[in-house]
């Protein structure tokens, strides 16, 4: 689903979808046809302080964002006149502070991986205030969200707490702070999605919570206003792609691969296999809570009508394949994987529990570090590719059993799971997925989904895409997956991974 198609016609209009990641920053032109006309892509610095710590310079993100749009334009021989409108995604949880006078950033963005407010999440914990945070955002007390990054940064950056008070300061997840560079400050917005991860707002009034804010210490002066994920969110400055563009679409990262994945109706799931991995199914009108310490969050939010969905975080999956390239030196690409795995002794049973920063849903382990379990002498670079891979399938088969869990009595519970990301190319690697859920899974034919669905936002804002019916029945499967082990082999195997998996908790889970 790729070429100028349609998009060859200067009077068709064009979507520029900006994805704003971890590692890089992309731009992909779509036409109104939804095929991919240009794509551009940047990657920008990682700053470790210390150990836990994580930070991005929130100018690098502005200036990839930049970069990407108009190299895109210029691949395509597009001009900005001819684009509808902008759709954004971003990273999501990450925090920026800025100055409402310059732009300017006081502090390097604290990004999602960093741990250095665990400790600020034990205390609450141990004060009885998860219940409350749980009850009102759907999220678990842990340094991964917002609030405590934001409070970290007023307490800690001189100054900035008495300036936030006085309505000095901006905080924003990082499609707020986009959004106000694009915009020149005429916009100081986000979309429900990206609040929903913010621990502060009210999923189900949606709407900023007072207690949580008193509870954060956070000023309620520094916060967006919270919009839905596909309207008018201002328009970007001609000097920045040659005209002004409306910017109609917004939705954090998985959100909008949900979107782009076409998951509208409840049962619907995808996973996306990044640096981390993350699940969402859908659940429809409904917030379902958790029993199995999985997230409820919004999926979505549409002509002011909200659709919610269960959510299950894998922090390690594609960084546990860079773990090995750049840590181990064992490959030298990503896409060296899948065929080291596939040449690997299938008498040598070694498990990789990927948890460098924890483990996420559903144990919320913070403390608990990576392991490997298995080896021998004749242990090589070809098993811990497959442990790696592997590693990506049990976690995902922990969130899709928690999921099924959480499932009200009488859904379907069968399953059919799409997926993208990084890893969703590597043929083996889904292979082996399907094997360990012993369910279908998946691959579509266009995989930039996160882009697609922020791209999609953008476009049904401006009349550009069709309604989300219509949006769904043009979805299209690549390669489907379905499982080919015996039940025998496939039980020992995950019975392997739950022991590797108790042998590496902390003890100390949250």
């Amino acid at each position: 689903m790729r070429g100028l198609g349609a998009a060859g016609r200067r009077d068709v209009a064009y979507v520029l979808a900006i994805d704003q990641g971890t590692t890089s920053t992309r731009a992909l032109l779509f036409s109104a046809g939804l095929e991919i006309v240009a794509e551009a892509q940047q990657e920008f610095a990682q700053h470790y302080p210390a150990s836990g710590l994580v930070e991005h310079d929130p100018e690098d993100l502005w200036r990839t964002t930049l970069a990407t749009g108009r190299e895109a334009l210029r691949r395509a021989g597009a001009r900005a006149e001819e684009v509808a409108a902008i759709g954004l995604t971003n990273q999501r949880e990450t925090v920026v502070i800025w100055d409402r006078a310059s732009g300017a950033p006081i502090h390097r963005a604290i990004v999602w991986q960093d741990r250095r407010t665990a400790d600020v999440c034990e205390r609450l914990r141990a004060d009885g205030r998860e219940p409350l945070v749980a009850t009102r955002t759907g999220l678990l007390l842990d340094p991964y969200f917002s609030a405590t990054k934001i409070a970290w940064l007023l307490d800690n950056v001189p100054g900035a707490r008495a300036r936030a008070e006085a309505g000095e300061l901006a905080f924003g997840t990082v499609d707020a702070f986009l959004l106000w560079r694009l915009t020149g400050g005429a916009v100081h917005a986000t979309d429900a999605t990206n609040a929903s991860r913010t621990l502060i707002y009210d999923i189900r009034r949606n709407a900023w919570d007072d207690e949580l804010l008193a509870l954060f210490r956070i000023p309620r002066a520094l916060l967006p206003e919270v919009r839905d994920s596909a309207g008018a969110f201002g328009a970007a400055r001609s000097e920045h792609f040659g005209a002004p563009i409306g910017i109609r679409g917004v939705a954090g990262d998985q959100q909008a691969a949900t979107v782009g994945q076409a998951c509208f109706a409840p049962g619907m799931m995808k996973a996306t296999y990044g640096t981390g991995a993350f699940a969402l199914l859908n659940t429809g009108r409904t917030p379902i809570v958790s029993k199995h310490r999985l997230l409820t969050t919004i999926a979505y939010q549409l002509n002011g009508e909200t659709t919610y969905a269960l959510e299950g975080s894998i922090f390690v999956a594609g960084a546990a394949v860079q773990w090995l390239r750049d840590g181990l030196g064992l490959i030298g690409s990503a896409s060296e994987s899948g065929a080291l795995a596939a040449a690997a002794d299938p008498a040598q049973a070694v498990y990789l529990v990927p948890a460098f920063v924890g483990l996420g849903a559903p144990h919320w382990d913070p403390d608990c570090r990576g392991a490997l379990f298995g080896l021998t002498r004749a242990t090589s670079a070809r098993e811990l590719a497959r442990a790696a891979l592997e590693s990506v399938g049990y976690q995902t088969l922990e969130l899709i059993e928690a999921m099924r869990a959480d499932w009200p009595p009488g859904a379907a519970t069968e399953m059919a799971l799409r997926v993208d990301g990084g890893m969703a190319a590597s043929d083996w690697a889904m292979q082996r997925l399907a094997d360990i859920l012993d369910a279908p899974v998946d691959r579509p034919a266009i995989q930039e989904t996160t882009a697609l669905g922020a791209a999609y936002l953008a476009g049904l804002s401006a009349g550009v895409y069709p309604p989300p019916a219509d949006f769904a029945r043009s979805w299209r499967r690549e390669r489907a997956f379905r499982p080919t082990l015996s039940a025998e082999t496939r039980a020992n195997m995950v019975a392997g991974w739950r022991d590797a998996v108790k042998r590496t908790l902390s003890g100390r889970a949250l």
